[in-house]
């Protein structure tokens, strides 16, 4: 078995494997599309197929795919400072002889194809502009500091007009927000979803989520979110949607 990167004379052999099922390749496709600069991906071959793959982004994303002596492989081959980790389930001990976990989650990548919706909205959401980005950065580190405690209106407004931002405002205070970008044609991620604790269990992120996949499938036929999976609250609420699971991965931050 041999690793190789991704380049020009090897991208061909890229596509052909992602597409076996580009949704457990998304971020894959996405990145390799639409961010190149900032993209570094290798192959695990032997002879003409590809075992296992390996995404870097930005230098602190790792996402690993395939067979457990692929990813051994590939993981053997590079360095690890302050990252996080993406591994199937049966490869996880791999990645901890190495990397000592700070935060690991089981995460769930859930789809719902067009036509399966069940839309619920109990509070109508509506579209977001650049003016909310620091109420929403605000929000979005009270309700998750693991995740985005360190979340900035800049960062946001980088990319806003790339991404549709819908919300709900509960007597003047941004209480419940949800994101979309639209990237690809074949599927579009809900890469954001959060309710103010204290307004949480009225529907809100049932209506936001029920809003971004309205908007999406009129342009994408399939839906996809990443949950953690013993949030049951927010399962039951993408559940309630129509998504269902396809596929789990370890996430893993050291």
């Amino acid at each position: 078995m041999k690793i190789i990167p991704v380049t020009d004379e090897s991208e061909r052999l890229f596509w052909s494997y992602v597409n076996r099922d580009p949704l457990d390749y998304f971020f894959f496709i996405v990145d390799w599309s639409q961010r190149r600069e900032q993209t570094k991906i290798l192959l695990a071959v032997e002879g003409k197929e590809v075992l296992g793959s390996l995404l870097v982004y930005d230098d602190f994303v790792f996402q690993f795919r395939g067979c457990r002596e692929a990813v051994q492989r590939l993981f053997d081959g590079v360095e690890f400072g302050k990252v996080e980790l993406q591994v199937p389930p049966d490869c996880e001990d791999i990645v901890c002889k190495k990397v000592r976990p700070r935060v690991r989650h089981e995460m769930v990548l859930m789809r719902l194809n067009r036509g399966e919706e069940r839309v619920q909205v109990v509070e109508t959401p509506i579209r977001l502009s650049v003016d909310n980005a620091e109420e929403v950065a605000s929000l979005l580190r009270r309700c998750d500091p693991e995740w985005w405690g360190e979340i900035t209106s800049e960062q946001l407004g980088q990319r806003w007009q790339e991404t549709c931002w819908l919300g709900i405002v509960h007597e003047e205070k941004l209480v419940s927000v949800g994101s979309t970008r639209f990237e690809v044609d074949f599927a579009t991620n809900i890469g954001v979803v959060a309710t103010d604790e204290r307004y949480r269990g009225r529907g809100y992120a049932t209506s936001v989520v029920s809003a971004l996949v309205q908007v999406i499938l009129q342009r994408s036929p399939v839906a996809l979110i990443h949950v953690i999976a013993d949030n049951a609250p927010a399962v039951k609420a993408y559940t309630s949607v129509g998504f269902k699971p396809h596929k789990t991965y370890i996430i893993i931050r050291s």
